[in-house]
């Protein structure tokens, strides 16, 4: 799982160095505006036409806004799988307990498991003792609730 995550944020930081070169590469190849004297500003913005000044602030805040959802998409992304990261972790860490039925013993022998170490006919307990369950043994498990 720890993989998935370095793979993601290596992925998401190439492409975000990626279209930082690209942003860096455009405005690169936008020349400056020419100086002009105060009354040519005046001249040239009386000529400009009202809906040309609203479509480039529509423009603008179009892309402000992309970025903001864009952003905020990354965030639940990110925080989604953390969360699932987290509830799985979670789950798989709880403990169980296990008892050992044998045709040889009245009462039955018990062990903590972690459920992720659970397996079909063997288990590590919390102590870290690994058992194998015999072909006569019948193994009850408490606490799974799936």
């Amino acid at each position: 799982m720890l993989g998935k995550i370095l793979l993601t944020l290596a992925v998401i930081g190439i492409a975000y160095f990626i279209l930082r070169k690209r942003q860096i590469a455009e405005s690169g190849n936008q020349q400056p505006p020419a100086r002009k004297s105060p009354t040519a500003d005046k001249s040239a913005a009386a000529g400009k036409t009202a809906s040309a000044v609203d479509q480039k602030e529509a423009d603008g805040s179009l892309a402000a806004d992309l970025r903001i959802g864009a952003y905020m998409f990354l965030v639940l992304m990110v925080g989604l799988g953390a969360a699932l990261y987290y509830f799985r972790w979670q789950d798989d860490h709880r403990i169980l307990t296990v008892n050992l039925h044998r045709d040889s013993q009245a009462t039955p022998v018990t062990y903590e498991v972690y459920k992720y170490q659970l397996d079909q006919r063997s288990f590590v307990t919390v102590d870290g003792t690994t058992v194998n369950v015999a072909g006569d043994e019948r193994m009850e498990v408490i606490g799974l609730q799936d």
